[in-house]
């Protein structure tokens, strides 16, 4: 029989090309999500109609957060169950804090409580670098202090790293969760960076750069971070192991690319694959930010071997190439 996995944010950036993984490796796929309009619906709409083309993709709209909609979600018993579903951004964070909440606090906490009762073999939760804060030591280490959030979706994020310790604890659930590191390439949500940039030069709007140029960021390709996940799925933790808590069965895990790169050479990157020179507007740092970020990759690659690192000129081209056709720009 296929094995069983139940992937929360399953219409999402991330979700959606996990799931497609999934699939391609013969996996029944449960996906729920809960088709918020945080962006555009419509881009929702298509990553699960792409999805539904699968026989072993099965659909649930419905927030996580809902009182007994994970229990019945668990209640096929699958054998892994991933939790991408969260309340992102982090400007938004400063605006509507208490969507985050909602979403990432009670959603992980109602995640957590099924995964009690249903006992899968591995939860893995999705996390952020943003958990790094103020942290000025790059670069980032899994085991480096992270107790200064600078956005309220940081402090959310780094709570449930905690929650999901408690209950690892306290009932024997092996959870992984993952730092992803500024994830991008075709089907990215609307408000990253990549998707506004190409945007905006393909419109002959300004392109805004915050900290006038002066940022560093570990981007890292749709396709290696779900490399990351796939292959972190077979890394059961246990109390004691490389990389894992001393009294549970509890891991954190960098998944980036490992090299940070400047924000100048990444609008560089864009202005190349669509062939156009943007005008830049350049602003101060943005309120939740951070100067930089890199990921220390040792452990994921101790844990799972060395992991792809698609050149950032080819995976931004990727991206332009199908903003153009989805879009007809």
């Amino acid at each position: 029989m296929a094995r069983q996995a139940l992937v929360t944010g399953s219409s999402g950036f991330i979700g959606y090309h996990l799931c497609r993984r999934l699939l391609a490796d013969g996996w029944q796929v449960t996906g729920l999500d809960a088709m918020t309009d945080y962006y555009d619906v419509a881009l929702k709409e298509r990553r699960r109609a792409m999805l539904l083309q699968s026989p072993g993709f099965r659909s649930v709209e419905a927030r996580v957060e809902t009182p007994g909609v994970m229990a019945a979600a668990m209640a096929a018993a699958p054998e892994v169950v991933i939790h991408l579903a969260a309340q992102a951004g982090v400007r938004h964070s400063i605006e509507a804090p208490q969507s985050y909440v909602e979403a990432n606090l009670h959603g992980t906490y109602a995640v957590l409580e099924a995964a009690r009762a249903a006992a899968p073999a591995h939860l893995l939760i999705a996390s952020t670098s943003s958990v790094y804060g103020a942290n000025a030591a790059l670069p980032y280490a899994e085991d480096a202090r992270a107790d200064h959030p600078m956005s309220f979706y940081a402090a959310t994020k780094k709570a449930g790293e905690a929650m999901a310790h408690a209950y690892a604890h306290l009932y024997g659930i092996p959870v992984t969760l993952f730092r992803f590191f500024t994830a991008y390439g075709p089907w990215g949500r609307p408000d990253m960076a990549l998707f506004r940039f190409t945007a905006a030069i393909l419109e002959g709007r300004p392109v805004e750069i915050y900290n006038h140029g002066q940022m560093r960021r570990d981007f890292t390709y749709i396709d290696d971070l779900v490399e990351g996940i796939v292959r972190l799925i077979a890394a059961v933790p246990a109390a004691g192991d490389a990389g894992a808590s001393p009294v549970a069965p509890w891991r954190v895990v960098n998944i980036g690319n490992g090299a940070p790169v400047g924000l100048m050479d990444f609008v560089a990157a864009v202005e190349a694959a669509t062939g156009l020179v943007a005008e830049k507007r350049l602003l101060p740092m943005q309120p939740g930010d951070v100067p930089a970020t890199w990921a220390d990759t040792d452990l994921i690659e101790a844990l799972t071997g060395p992991l792809p690192r698609t050149d950032l000129r080819e995976g931004v081209q990727r991206f332009v190439d199908w903003y153009r056709g989805y879009f007809g720009a």
